[in-house]
């Protein structure tokens, strides 16, 4: 009989002496004062810490930690990620914010890939020498991605590869595309798709990036005419793609489940010092709603915590708990900002930051020196694209009513 491990809102003893070891190693590498109230570093200071702090986390092997020893990472196990993930939070210590490197693509190289393509790329995620973006959505294929209409022709040893993606973060940085494409058009919708990875610096390959009402351009429209990648670039098996994608979409929707109500908690927190300042926290309604915000927190922490559960257990919930916990915490991030707008009344139409402020998911900068949005206000922006991207809420939606609830399926809408 498999005895199961459960999980509540505190963790076994056995990993405290891990917990320990991550706290040390951050307090001994950290700059003097780091952990001090008020702590703060000019411009100067700032660069120069960004420029040292990823050499350190490549040394101490921080960078990929959940990768096998022989593939450059620590050979974490799931708890032990949460921990050091955990610990990273509490400090306030960066990781590097190549997302789809080592959150997605990586990941899914480990899993599916064969030891050349192993060999191949991911060294390079590792080291941070190869940047990455993410071609899944297409103008009529975002959230019934299955109807996805880029195409890719086996001519000789390369794919040649005609269509458009949109929506692509960071194309405009990227030197590779993980890419969904068609690769036969007799199969069934789902059957006929290959996940290949395709270089972005050659002729056929337009990008156009997107501006948003901030002034960033951090969302792209990409164009390829008869672009190409190598036959052996397709990871998981020709016309297995959508399998593999699943898997990428999985370390998406599951990556930090038990720490990222903190970023949440962060601005909370922002938003009740604005509150304070503004003279208004002293409002019932106002007290009122913060304290919703403040309970959907505490939910996102909890649900964190029965996800990470359904993973030591290996019970096989992690689909259904990630349709839930996306829809509700994206839901609730989007009204808690539209809260932080509305409390500030006419205030909120100020701009009063610098118009460089980092992306809450890539690290890269959105706002312009001409639209100077503050941190929040930029957060406001980003949070109407959170119930979109990762699985639109109303898709999030129809895979519980079907899958948890037994409901039948919506039905399609017929094509012309």
């Amino acid at each position: 009989m498999t005895t199961l491990q459960t999980m509540d809102l505190s963790y076994p003893a056995s990993t405290e002496p891990f917990r320990a070891e991550v706290r040390a190693w951050l307090e001994a590498h950290l700059p003097q004062g780091w952990f001090d109230e008020g702590f703060s570093m000019t411009d100067a200071e700032r660069t120069a810490f960004n420029e040292s702090w990823i050499a350190q986390l490549f040394e101490g092997g921080w960078i990929c930690a959940s990768w096998p020893t022989e593939y450059g990472g620590k050979g974490l196990s799931i708890i032990e990620q949460v921990v050091a993930t955990e610990e990273f939070a509490r400090a306030g210590a960066p990781l590097r914010a190549d997302f789809f490197g080592d959150t997605l693509v990586g990941p899914t190289i480990l899993q599916w890939g064969t030891e050349e393509q192993k060999k191949e790329f991911l060294p390079g995620i590792l080291q941070g020498t190869i940047s990455w973006c993410q071609g899944f959505s297409e103008p009529n294929a975002g959230s019934d991605l299955a109807a996805l209409k880029c195409q890719a022709v086996l001519d000789g040893d390369e794919w040649v590869i005609n269509g458009q993606k949109v929506w692509t973060t960071q194309a405009q940085y990227a030197d590779y595309m993980f890419l969904l494409a068609r690769t036969d058009n007799d199969a069934p919708q789902h059957a006929g798709i290959s996940y290949i990875l395709v270089p972005m610096h050659q002729s056929g390959i337009e990008v156009r990036p997107i501006t948003q009402i901030d002034g960033s351009a951090e969302f792209n429209e990409v164009f390829f005419t008869d672009a190409r990648a190598p036959k052996d670039n397709v990871i998981g098996g020709v016309n297995n793609g959508w399998k593999v994608a699943m898997t990428t979409l999985g370390f998406e929707r599951g990556a930090s489940s038990t720490t990222g109500f903190r970023r949440f908690l962060k601005e909370w927190n922002e938003i009740v010092d604005a509150a304070k300042r503004r003279g208004v926290n002293t409002d019932a309604i106002t007290r009122q709603e913060l304290v919703k915000a403040w309970s959907d927190i505490k939910i996102m922490e909890i649900n964190g915590y029965r996800s990470l559960t359904d993973a030591l257990n290996g019970t096989k919930h992690t689909a259904m708990l990630n349709a839930c916990n996306k829809m509700f915490w994206s839901e609730s991030h989007r009204r808690t900002m539209e809260l932080y707008i509305d409390l500030l009344g006419p205030e909120g139409q100020i701009l009063t930051g610098s118009g460089f402020n980092e992306s809450p998911i890539s690290g890269h900068i959105q706002g312009s020196g001409g639209y100077p949005v503050s941190k929040l206000q930029s957060s406001f922006f980003f949070s109407r694209s959170e119930t979109i991207w990762g699985g639109a809420a109303e898709i999030q939606r129809n895979i519980v009513a079907e899958r948890a609830l037994g409901l039948p399926k919506e039905p399609k809408v017929p094509q012309s």
